[in-house]
């Protein structure tokens, strides 16, 4: 596909000017030319939270499906050319990564960094502190856990900007979790094993967890959430025997997120 015929679809939510969009879509059609590879779908979100207390209330997200690997960044800022600068400018570095993994010449060696995440906490968007009585699943994603390497689920969470990633260890079998401490600059990785174990030929800074997914109903896990602070929680369903996470939406409500 030419960039002249890239269609770049944007939804918006809140007051947001045409200006802004046609911005936005000026801004991905630029960064569209930074790759030879065919972009098959290209779609922007915006949105002006009418909230006064919103510190940053202007939210910009975008999805780019190039040759069927996905590419996604989501930021918050003061106004919406702010926000459509730092997606695009985060984009633009995902997309310059992609490019290199997809590269064997340009594969890179362990521990020089290039699997470091990028999303700085003061760029994100704030969490909704919606009271405990209202929250509630108001997504439940379902699919097929694809296998592969622990490498390969390094590279995937740091191309869709997510706090953590779900997989299938093609070396164990088992599902895992691999996700991002606070504060830290290694990743972590979670199985649903008999222990978590982190192999030697991946190349991502990642450690086994010290932590183990419990056995629990997704009611229980949703309590858990309720009183812990984190991000997210990686449990074993009781019914299924897979592992499954719950985890925050911006909104204030959870996600679930379970395998076919």
């Amino acid at each position: 596909m030419e960039v002249e015929e890239l269609e770049v679809q944007v939804t918006t939510r809140g007051d947001v000017p045409e200006a802004a969009k046609q911005y936005a879509v000026e801004k991905v059609t630029h960064l569209a030319r930074l790759t030879k590879r065919p972009i098959l779908f290209v779609q922007v979100k915006l949105s002006l939270e009418g909230n006064p207390s919103r510190e940053r209330p202007a939210l910009a997200e975008a999805s780019f499906d190039v040759n069927g690997r996905h590419l996604r960044a989501h930021v918050a800022a003061h106004d919406l050319t702010e926000a459509v600068d730092l997606l695009t400018d985060r984009l633009r570095r995902r997309l310059e990564r992609s490019t290199h993994r997809m590269d064997p010449q340009h594969r890179p060696p362990p521990g020089n960094g290039r699997w470091r995440h990028g999303d700085l906490p003061t760029q994100r968007p704030e969490y909704f502190d919606r009271p405990v009585d209202e929250r509630e699943i108001v997504r439940h994603k379902t699919f097929a856990l694809a296998p592969m390497t622990c490498e390969e689920a390094a590279f995937d969470l740091d191309m869709l900007g997510h706090d953590f990633y779900l997989f299938t260890d093609i070396e164990t079998g088992a599902d895992s979790v691999l996700f991002h401490p606070e504060g830290s600059d290694h990743l972590e990785l979670m199985q649903a094993a008999d222990e978590n174990r982190v192999p030697e030929s991946c190349s991502a800074p990642v450690v086994a967890s010290t932590q183990r997914p419990a056995t629990m109903a997704v009611s229980e896990a949703e309590e858990r959430l309720d009183v812990s602070k984190e991000p997210f929680v990686f449990f074993v369903n009781v019914e299924t025997g897979r592992g499954n996470v719950i985890y925050r939406r911006y909104d204030g409500h959870y996600g679930l997120i379970t395998p076919a």
